[in-house]
């Protein structure tokens, strides 16, 4: 069965029952000739987690976009790349908040990219394809959701643009929502004002609702009944759970402030420890202790959520508004080329910048993007850093996250390849870990630049809002934002909305959080917010480090650009790459070469690289009489001696012109490898070159 609808001059369509029929729920879903398979499974049986096991995969394929893979050696899909793996993190964000959070039984969600236009990314499409999938299946979801991407050149907004359009867009923005309210939003920007995003996201929202609409129409026709489960703790337990652990959380959790991490752990404990005392001198059965047992975290997570609404007070004594200390500092290792240690509370990482030529730039090969990123920011999560014991993986979606979020606030404010020519690697490394990692990394970073003297318009800060609410009929029945959240306060009807930006704006956001989606007042108080603490946090690491350092580390390669002819780059590379592969020999100097002439030269030893240079300007420079150069005696023949000035420039330096005096031979005067002074003394009808050691 197929159904489809034009919204806003682009066409989509879904098919429902083709393929795929063994799954709970699938479709296909296009814009445009991006087509995405869906589907949603349930496990039948349960799990004794303690927590909702979902899973969200997107698959790429690279036949979807016409290519094969890369690789030499292997041509199957592997590892998903990182953009998949983002594209996951944002559907997941989206429909994780309308599952009951006690359902046990694993559900997963996989996503197949099948064809590609061009034109239409296909993760907005992966997006309507898992919540349709979702929707129409008999897995129990509290769905649809819609979203949309939103863009903006020359003032206008413009919804899901074609890659095309994204290139002249000032903002980026994904959001998923459901009924006119928000419940993911993945966004980067050019330092774009607050009441920009807020407009973008309340026109984006009724874009996101024809398409709601559309998908609400299909389920009405297709969709399964869905699935009665009876979930673990009753109403009953959920009373009997409330009578006896709120009283114990007033009494140990909100007697005093409880400054740092470890008593606030602590008092959790003993919170469980005099639960359980209480319900065995109650006589519970065993049986519904449990049940009562694994509601502890929930009572507390809404007994702190009580506190900040009604008496805007936090756990550990902090008004609403007010900042964990902060502290940093700079050059904090001794050899790497920028470095920067930066905490706020009880999180603290330490941000790292390595320099490197623009060889050194990653090369993409995935089904959309195939060319080379400048710019990386990595991101490490190690077990220490929030005190736990594990075995080291490889790097886990939530570091490729965070990672990711960074580095589109910070793209905003590096310098273009053309005055600043490097590659350009941060690390932040999470040396302890109490909430909002991400934003520390995001301050340590742009610390770290500044500190290896990258030429950044503007200093970076990122801040997280989190949010206390208890849900209404259609919206919340009260609720308060607060700023950077931490730990507990985490929990239901919470978010975290984390505003990443420069004095002049807004550079990226991610939000993700645990109710049934944000309103608009909600969003404009979180930008209000976020916007008067970034300020407040430039302020304080500005007193630091307020602008780039004028050198660059001692430690660092020097890259030295030059513009050459265009039509002289293959005098440059010469046959086979015998030239240029000479001068690397030679001085040891990396060098790329651009189809626009730009010659960028990296070397760590100014001598050589001077030495490079020189050669460049010889081999694609116009020679003329009277030019003095540096020449190596390359042949000695009877009648003088052939010397180089480049790789693939050579001449002759006859017997006559080898001294003022009177030479036998011309082995009398130099020996092959021997490096003179020659001035040109004539250029031949078929450009060849006669030196003078005169």
């Amino acid at each position: 069965m197929e159904f489809t609808k034009e919204i806003n001059g682009k066409k989509m369509f879904a098919k429902i029952g083709d393929v795929a029929f063994q799954a709970n729920g699938s479709c296909l879903f296009g814009l445009g000739e991006t087509i995405v398979l869906a589907t949603a499974t349930m496990a039948s049986k349960e799990t004794d987690l303690d927590y909702f096991p979902l899973t969200v995969d997107y698959e790429e394929r690279f036949y979807a976009a016409g290519k094969i893979k890369g690789s030499r050696f292997i041509k199957r899909e592997t590892k998903p790349p990182d953009e998949a793996i983002l594209t996951a993190r944002a559907v997941d964000r989206g429909l994780r908040p309308l599952f009951d959070s006690r359902l046990r039984f694993p559900v997963q969600i996989i996503i197949t990219v099948l064809s590609v236009d061009r034109e239409n990314d296909p993760d907005v499409v992966a997006l309507y394809a898992a919540s349709l999938a979702l929707s129409i299946s008999d897995i129990p979801w509290n769905g649809p959701i819609s979203g949309v991407r939103i863009g903006r050149s020359n003032n206008q907004f413009i919804f899901n643009p074609t890659y095309e359009k994204r290139e002249t867009s000032d903002l980026d923005i994904l959001i998923s929502t459901r009924e006119n309210r928000v419940l993911m939003i993945e966004a980067e920007s050019s330092q774009v004002e607050e009441e920009v995003f807020e407009e973008s996201i309340k026109q984006g929202l009724k874009y996101a609702g024809e398409v709601e609409e559309f998908l609400i129409g299909i389920i009405k026709r297709v969709g399964k009944e869905k699935i009665k489960i009876e979930l673990k703790e009753s109403e009953e337990v959920e009373k009997k759970a409330k009578e006896v652990i709120i009283p114990i959380v007033e009494e140990i959790l909100f007697k005093k402030p409880l400054i740092n991490k470890e008593e606030r752990l602590g008092a959790i404990e003993k919170i469980k420890e005099k639960t359980e005392e209480k319900l065995t001198a109650l006589n519970i059965s065993k049986e519904k202790r449990e049940k009562i047992m694994g509601r502890v975290d929930l009572v507390v997570h809404q007994e702190i959520t009580r506190l900040i609404i009604e008496k805007e007070k936090r756990i550990d004594g902090r008004d609403l508004e007010e900042l964990r200390k902060i502290d940093a500092q700079v050059q904090f290792l001794p050899r790497v080329h920028g470095s920067a240690l930066f905490q706020r509370g009880e999180t603290q990482v330490l941000a790292v910048v390595t320099l490197g030529s623009p060889e050194m730039e990653q090369y993409l090969d995935t089904m959309e993007e195939s060319g080379r990123k400048r710019f990386m920011h990595h991101y490490n999560f190690l077990p220490f850093c929030s005190g736990e014991v594990s075995s080291l993986r490889s790097t886990g979606r939530r570091e490729i996250g965070h990672g990711y979020l960074v580095e589109k606030g910070l793209k905003a404010v590096i310098p273009p390849s053309l005055t600043f020519p490097y590659t350009i690697r941060v690390v932040s490394e999470v040396l302890s870990s109490n909430g909002s990692t991400s934003m520390a990394s995001v301050c340590a970073s742009s610390l770290a630049i500044m500190d290896a003297g990258i030429p950044v318009s503007q200093p970076v800060a990122g801040v997280a809002v989190g949010l206390a609410s208890e849900e209404g009929e259609k919206d919340f029945a009260r609720y308060k934002v607060f700023a950077d959240l931490q730990d507990l306060e985490d929990g239901e009807g919470a978010m975290d909305f984390k505003v990443i930006g420069t004095e002049k704006g807004i550079t990226a956001v991610q939000m993700d959080t645990k109710t049934l989606g944000l309103t608009l007042s909600v969003i404009h108080d979180a930008f209000l917010l976020s916007g008067k603490k970034r300020l407040e946090i430039l302020g304080r690491v500005n007193k630091v480090l307020e602008s780039p350092r004028h050198e660059l580390s001692p430690y660092a390669p020097r890259v030295v650009s030059l513009n050459i002819d265009p039509k002289k780059i293959r005098d440059l590379i010469g046959p086979g790459g015998q030239n240029i592969n000479s001068i690397i020999r030679q001085t040891d100097a990396e060098i790329k070469v651009e189809q626009d002439g730009l010659v960028m030269v990296t070397s760590g030893d100014a001598k050589k690289m001077n030495e490079a240079i020189e050669m460049i300007k010889v081999l694609t420079g116009e020679i003329k009489i009277g030019d003095e150069f540096k020449a190596k005696i390359t042949r000695i023949v009877d009648f003088g001696a052939f010397a180089e000035i480049a790789p693939g420039k050579e001449g002759l330096i006859h017997i006559s012109e080898l001294s003022s005096g009177y030479v036998k031979h011309p082995s009398d005067k130099v020996k092959v490898g021997d490096i003179i002074k020659v001035k040109v003394k004539n250029i031949d009808n078929f450009g060849r070159l006669n030196f003078s050691a005169k």
